[in-house]
């Protein structure tokens, strides 16, 4: 059984405690974020899918990281701002912490945790390596906007 993210502290886009616990009985999205990537674009279809289930119990929560080519520099502010203005982000966005690395936070060190291996390298692996940049290794994310889902228990799956 996969240890659950409700005991993890975290804090908002604005800097405030959130309890984690708030979100029981829902299913979480967990996805880091970034501003000035390729993969930017991808807050649109994050919103347009939490729009379509939010009310079906579905929550996604945006942690802001810039731990890949520097493509989240802004502050917290400018993050909120940005998705705002540009993506009319309506879901849950959190204050920019690191996913990857020694200074990971404690929430990406239970979600990679859980996820003790790479479900295959898959062609954003052979893209990095590519680009000349060195993958993490396993279970270390990969880039921004990698995604892990969370059951209704608060359990990674």
């Amino acid at each position: 059984m996969s240890q659950s993210v409700y005991h993890i502290p975290v804090k908002d886009i604005k800097g405030q405690d959130v309890d984690l616990d708030q979100y029981q009985g829902k299913v979480l999205l967990i996805v880091n974020v970034a501003s000035k990537c390729g993969l930017t674009p991808q807050y649109e279809g994050l919103e347009k899918l939490y729009q379509a289930k939010k009310d079906q119990g579905l929550e996604i929560l945006g942690f802001p990281a810039n731990n890949f080519l520097e493509q989240e520099p802004g502050t917290n502010d400018e993050i909120e701002q940005f998705c705002s203005l540009n993506y009319d982000v309506h879901f849950p966005l959190f204050a920019k912490i690191s996913v990857a690395g020694e200074d990971k936070h404690p929430l990406y060190q239970t979600l990679t945790q859980a996820i003790p291996e790479r479900l295959g390298e898959g062609p954003w692996w052979k893209d990095l390596v590519d680009y000349g940049l060195t993958p993490n290794n396993p279970p270390e994310v990969l880039w921004n906007f990698e995604k892990f889902l969370v059951n209704k228990n608060g359990e990674i799956v």
